[in-house]
């Protein structure tokens, strides 16, 4: 008996040959392994639970990012205010690459104005870009104990220096009420001036 042909001219094949056939033992492995990594996360995140913390399923995420730091340096924003900037012909042509603007190294964009570029700082995309997770580094008991101490000599400081400099606050209030009603008092002398050498030409 001969062979029929397939629908789309394949020989030995009858009439749904054209459908895809898939490798059941390679899906069978996949399907294990996504078990085997689901069973991994549910383990994780129970003893997540029984530590008190939360657990956040990182899957693209890769191990080599170090957990996010407070910056330690105050970011710049008004040094471009007033300042002009030249700029290349063609390359003010959307986001991305050199322009005027915020430029990014990292992540090769240029930010209009300072909210969207302190925004983008923030940003998940940003992080990841110079190597850092979203996740958070947890501070220990003595590094809480250590912040507080530091915030109360701070505001003591600050408290005993007010004190010292409130006398010489007040003098100085003194000093601009004095000069304030000086020009008051020079300003009514000349409308006075003017008011009379205005009369005396009639």
């Amino acid at each position: 008996m001969d062979q029929k042909s397939g629908a789309y001219g394949s020989k030995g094949g009858g009439d749904t040959d054209f459908r895809k056939t898939y490798d059941r033992e390679k899906y069978a492995a996949l399907a294990k392994e996504r078990e085997e990594r689901e069973r991994e996360e549910g383990k994780a995140r129970y003893e997540a639970k029984q530590e008190g913390r939360s657990y956040r399923r990182r899957a693209s995420t890769p191990d080599d990012l170090k957990m996010t730091e407070a910056r330690t340096a105050r970011v710049d924003v008004a040094s471009l205010v007033g300042k002009t900037m030249l700029v290349p012909a063609g390359a003010g042509v959307g986001k991305r690459g050199k322009s005027a603007g915020f430029y990014c190294e990292a992540c090769d964009i240029t930010l209009r104005d300072s909210p969207s570029w302190i925004e983008h700082l923030n940003s998940k995309q940003h992080l990841s870009n110079t190597g850092q997770s979203m996740d958070v580094k947890r501070a220990t008991l003595e590094e809480v104990r250590e912040r507080l101490r530091y915030l109360s000599r701070k505001r003591r400081e600050a408290m005993q220096k007010e004190e010292v400099d409130l006398d010489k606050r007040l003098d100085q209030r003194r000093e601009e009420e004095e000069k304030e009603q000086e020009a008051k008092r020079q300003k009514r002398n000349e409308k006075r001036r003017a008011k009379k050498d205005d009369w005396d030409g009639f």
